[in-house]
């Protein structure tokens, strides 16, 4: 199985969700790595922002704030009944915030999973390989 690449137009807030600046994510999704997605920033550097974080962590962020660490993420609904994901990646030296609409990032985990079910990432390692390295 081949990677699953889906491109997504964000907004990444600065100021205080001050002034809306947008932005084309590419999220990104290995079956050879099916515990983990990354999201790279397109920018005009010449080695965009691109940050891996555990798949399941992306998952609960549509229920209720996940992640404690430099990646966090967290659900907002609008008085229409739509959604946003709200993506704040950033460590010491700084954060950035990110809005994304939350179906096209929902439509693209769930394709993830019908590649590599949820209870099944680790189904495919080879063990005794694995093993054999650490001896």
């Amino acid at each position: 199985m081949s990677k699953w690449q889906h491109t997504i137009r964000l907004t990444r807030w600065l100021a205080g969700r001050r002034l809306p600046v947008p932005i084309v994510c590419e999220f990104s999704f290995d079956p050879a790595d099916p515990l983990a997605v990354s999201v790279t920033f397109r920018t005009e550097r010449q080695y965009p922002p691109r940050w891996v974080f555990a798949r399941e962590l992306l998952c609960e962020g549509f229920i209720a704030r996940s992640g404690q660490g430099d990646v966090q993420i967290w659900p907002e609904y609008d008085e229409e009944g739509g959604c946003s994901l709200w993506i704040q990646v950033g460590n010491a030296s700084g954060t950035a915030l990110f809005e994304a609409p939350a179906r096209p990032v929902a439509e693209w985990l769930a394709h993830s999973y019908a590649m590599v079910p949820r209870g099944r990432e680790l189904a495919h390692v080879n063990w005794d390989a694995l093993a054999q390295t650490f001896q």
